[in-house]
């Protein structure tokens, strides 16, 4: 493994706010650390750079023990959200900050500084002053800065959370693209699920200082750890349940359950696409209270009488409106058992 945590801890004021953390990055993966605000996962990463302390446990880069290392000697590229560029230099002079820090020649730098301004679409730009480019393109000059001194592990700290969306899920295949073929090694905090796992191999969900989940996004998407993380996602369908062979009690009557599931207490997840509509007398009667337009579909929030609300995820044309009764079957193939 190019990078392992072990242990990792960092309290303040008595509280742990990293726990003990284990963690591993392999050369050319790239893992993206998601959780909520408070969730640990920015003090990872400045633990990971030497910016923050340990309290105990250590962080091994390499196969050697960066304990008392300073951040500045780490081989690492650090990328954080407000880019922070330098106003007086150009763009040229951003990009070959770190390469003047490590004493490589002149024309070397500026062999490189053009090289990376290629790579990151921003030919010729080498001159244009910080202050007259848009948002992504300073985005796209603080990565170039970034990867200028050939670092093994690259670091993004909310790479993409001031840009607007439309740019930001641009940018984000245009790294992905652009990590694939340089094979960097790359360790990313966010809090947008989408990016996590548009930009991952492996997505890491962070809680309290804890790692609740680690998986490919995938493996996370179909099968949450937890009701945490399953609310997290965004899956709004969790629910305790009984299951008992191929049913469980829930607050919506029973619903089936996979073959092999898990029994006794458990928690529920339906996915939206796995609520049907029916008709009112051939399922659970519930009213149709919100409708929300989600460009590929309509997820529409239903009220059941005595019961938690559901969300179903239904096709354009046929979602029923506002105040109108349905009724609601359940897909097997999209419920999950959680442990």
């Amino acid at each position: 493994m190019l990078l392992r945590v072990e242990g990792a801890t960092v309290r303040f004021g008595g509280r742990a706010v990293l726990d003990a953390v284990d963690l591993a990055v392999a050369e050319h993966e790239v893992v993206c650390v998601l959780g909520p605000s408070g969730s640990g996962k920015s003090t990872l990463l400045r633990a990971v750079a030497g910016l923050q302390g340990l309290d105990a446990g250590r962080v091994v880069l390499d196969g050697r023990d960066q304990t008392g290392v300073p951040a500045h000697r780490r081989e690492l590229g650090l990328m954080f959200q407000d880019h922070q560029l330098f106003p007086q230099r150009d763009v040229g002079g951003n990009v070959a900050f770190g390469l003047r820090m490590h004493g490589v020649p002149r024309r070397q730098q500026e062999e490189r500084v053009r090289e990376l301004l290629d790579l990151v679409g921003l030919p010729g730009a080498g001159r244009r002053a910080v202050a007259a480019l848009s948002g992504g393109e300073q985005q796209r000059v603080a990565l170039a800065r970034a990867l200028a001194p050939r670092p093994r592990l690259l670091m993004l700290d909310e790479p993409l959370g001031q840009l607007d969306r439309s740019l930001r899920e641009r940018l984000v295949v245009e790294l992905r693209e652009l990590f694939g073929r340089l094979g960097t090694t790359v360790l990313a905090v966010t809090h947008d699920q989408g990016e996590a796992f548009a930009l991952a191999d492996r997505v890491v969900v962070m809680r309290d200082g804890r790692i609740a989940q680690s998986g490919t996004p995938l493996q996370v998407w179909q099968r949450p750890a937890d009701a945490f993380v399953a609310r997290f996602l965004g899956f709004e369908n969790v629910v305790d349940a009984t299951v008992a062979g191929q049913a469980a009690a829930t607050p919506w009557g029973k619903v089936p359950v996979p073959e092999g599931a898990a029994q006794g207490a458990r928690t529920l997840l339906v996915r939206p696409a796995g609520v049907r509509l029916v008709a009112p007398d051939a399922g659970l009667r519930c009213a149709v209270a919100a409708r929300t337009f989600k460009g590929t579909h309509v997820a529409v929030h239903l009220q059941p009488e005595d019961a938690p609300r559901l969300e179903a995820a239904c096709a354009l044309r046929s979602a029923p409106e506002v105040g109108d009764v349905v009724g609601v079957e359940f897909d097997v193939a999209e419920i999950v058992v959680l442990d």
